[in-house]
């Protein structure tokens, strides 16, 4: 049954990182990634002309080995704070989808005198409608996260100070 559907393509094993602090280095972002499986290529972006010039550019991507891995760290640190910021981490391919799947979004938001009645047209709208309440599910999920870690930053923790 294997051979049908092998089509091992690195798009499959490969992830992007998005909404990386400019503290974050190359080497932190590899150590944060690396329990999850072997990494084969880490690709960190900077901005290469500009007045950022020589800056991270906020993104990086990540190959595994496997598929299996690269599922694992995306499940694992989707969402995850790092310097305060939720990591935003899917499969590579995923971004051009989520891309098309956000400028519809905008359209849809931005036709509001187009009825309910036009939406159907827009090709798979049912699951689209479940990724957006699975997004906005996730968002609120960071929200909570990110309302959390703030309050555990602001108090000094209890066993710090006695001796």
């Amino acid at each position: 049954m294997g051979s049908d559907y092998v089509v091992d393509d690195k798009s499959d094993r490969r992830l992007y990182i998005g909404n990386l602090d400019q503290r974050i280095t190359e080497a932190a972002l590899i150590k944060m990634f690396s329990p999850f499986g072997k990494i084969m290529s880490e690709d960190f972006l900077w901005h290469t002309r500009g007045p950022k010039r020589g800056e991270p550019r906020g993104y990086a991507f990540i190959q595994y080995n496997t598929v299996e891995e690269a599922q694992l760290a995306k499940e694992k640190m989707n969402g995850r704070l790092a310097c305060g910021r939720p990591l935003v981490v899917h499969f590579a391919s995923e971004k051009y989808l989520l891309d098309a799947a956000a400028a519809a979004a905008a359209a849809a938001n931005s036709s509001r005198g187009i009825g309910e009645t036009s939406r159907p047209k827009i090709m798979g709208s049912s699951s689209g409608l479940t990724s957006r309440s699975a997004k906005i599910a996730a968002i609120k999920n960071k929200l909570k996260t990110m309302e959390e870690e703030s309050c555990r930053m602001k108090k000094p923790r209890q066993g710090d100070n006695i001796t």
